[in-house]
């Protein structure tokens, strides 16, 4: 099977990247090869009753499928250059911003319209911050919601199924450079493309590893975020997320000035469990739906690592570290901020008897043997920071879920059309570590897209 585009993964890169493709040529061929399920196929067996916690299924429906691991997330399409990736770097701001938008108008018209635009512009909570050490980054945020993001997936599948060939449960070997293009090796068979974009996600970060080093594509070490998700009651930032739905807060630490940083922030939301290569790890997802919705607030506190010489495997720093986590909780464990303090691990009584009631069934434990001390003391710095801004998070009861890593691909090298030293083989998405977010692998998939189409 011969297909003018190859893509390599149906995460959102790779499935904006096919969207453009065909709203600019409805008569291009296009495969999309991807390791998970359909988007009606992905469903994490986790219910909270008679399974709680990961079961460890051959492929991830939280982490892989049509949508990537964003179509389970809450939805969040930050529109800013401040966070979320460096794809202004290669293409330029104003091109990075317009791109988002755009990518916007796409979600708005499958189904987000009725979802709210936040942004930071003016709001007086940045001057709060100043005064306490803390840096509100600029931003806006559409909120899908968990539940309304993926009808808006599930309505952009139904406008390509029938023009683009997908290939699901469909992992790829390897990718071969000819002298006409590129051969996908797979278990369904050997396809010749004329050009290949290749969009994995995080969780395709070793995948991607292997096929660099095969196709002599030189890659640079990347950061890897440690930290934990914090749960507790709403109320205590109902003031934050009802203006700004999301705070991106950074605050630098003052004995190491280590950064610090607030990330996936979801009111009114559930933790839940992922699964990255067999390492289970904790994140958080919000609904739209009022019905959906929890009494509790949740949001991840992250370190920032970065290794160069002589230690440079950063994602194997965080991957140890979880896998310490799996090793005394089973998965992912919880402890009260009031003991973590004690220096006393959590005991399934205390939080039964504290005030905030956990979303995700937990092991109660003691994450200081878990997490570095230098990344500890700084995510006790925050909660205090925080506090000032947020009275209440400092309490006893707020829960702590650990670990929370955040895998980031080695930066691979990239011109600035995001194609790498193979003539049209192109990287997007958070697979080439040039994205960390929703709306920026999103942007690099329509940018790449144009890019082949004016070709």
């Amino acid at each position: 099977m011969n297909y003018d585009v190859s893509i390599i993964g149906a995460g959102p890169g790779g499935v904006f990247c096919a969207y453009e493709l065909l709203k600019k040529d409805p008569s291009i061929k296009v495969g999309v090869f991807e390791e998970g399920y359909p988007l009606d196929k992905r469903k994490c067996p986790i219910d909270g009753i008679k399974v709680k916690s990961c079961a460890g299924c051959r492929v991830c429906s939280i982490m892989k499928g049509f949508g990537g691991a964003g179509a389970f997330s809450d939805g969040k399409y930050n529109i800013t250059n401040d966070f979320g990736g460096t794809l202004y770097e290669y293409i330029g701001r104003d091109k990075a911003i317009g791109l988002m938008k755009y990518v916007d108008d796409i979600n708005v018209a499958h189904g987000g319209g009725g979802t709210r635009m936040f942004s930071t512009s003016g709001t007086p909570l940045k001057k709060t911050c100043m005064q306490n050490k803390l840096t509100l980054l600029e931003a806006q945020v559409r909120h899908l919601g968990t539940d309304v993001n993926y009808v808006v997936l599930g309505r952009i599948y139904e406008e390509l199924k029938d023009k683009v060939d997908f290939y699901f449960e469909t992992r790829v070997d390897t990718i071969k450079d000819t002298s006409e293009g590129f051969d996908i090796v797979c278990g369904k068979g050997t396809f010749h493309s004329r050009k290949c974009v290749i969009s994995v996600g995080r969780s395709g970060s070793k995948w991607m590893e292997g096929i660099c080093g095969d196709l002599g594509i030189k890659t640079m070490s990347n950061r890897v975020d440690i930290g934990v998700r914090v749960e507790l009651p709403a109320e205590i930032f109902s003031h934050i997320t009802d203006e700004l739905y999301e705070g991106k807060i950074v605050y630098r630490t003052e004995k190491f000035e280590d950064r610090v940083r607030t990330f996936c922030m979801n009111p009114n939301g559930i933790v839940v469990n992922e699964n990255t290569n067999g390492i289970i790890t904790v994140n958080g997802h919000s609904f739209e739906d009022s019905e959906m919705k929890t009494e509790n607030t949740n949001f991840a506190l992250l370190v920032s690592k970065h290794f160069s010489e002589p230690f440079k495997d950063s994602n194997g720093y965080g991957e140890s570290i979880a896998r310490l986590s799996n090793m005394l909780g089973g998965g992912v464990i919880v402890q009260r901020f009031g003991d973590l303090e004690r220096g006393r691990r959590s005991r399934k009584k205390r939080i039964e008897e504290g005030t905030v009631r956990p979303t995700l069934a937990a092991t109660p434990g003691d994450l200081s043997l878990v997490l570095p001390k230098r990344i500890l003391d700084g995510i006790i710095e925050m909660i205090y920071a925080l506090d000032k801004i947020a009275p209440g998070t400092a309490n006893d009861d707020t829960l702590l879920y650990g670990v929370e890593v955040k895998f980031y691909n080695m930066e691979v090298e990239l011109d600035d059309t995001l194609q790498s030293r193979h003539k049209g083989l192109y990287i997007i998405g958070d697979g080439s570590g040039v994205t960390h977010s929703l709306s920026h692998a999103s942007a690099s998939g329509v940018f790449v897209a144009r890019e082949i189409a004016g070709a």
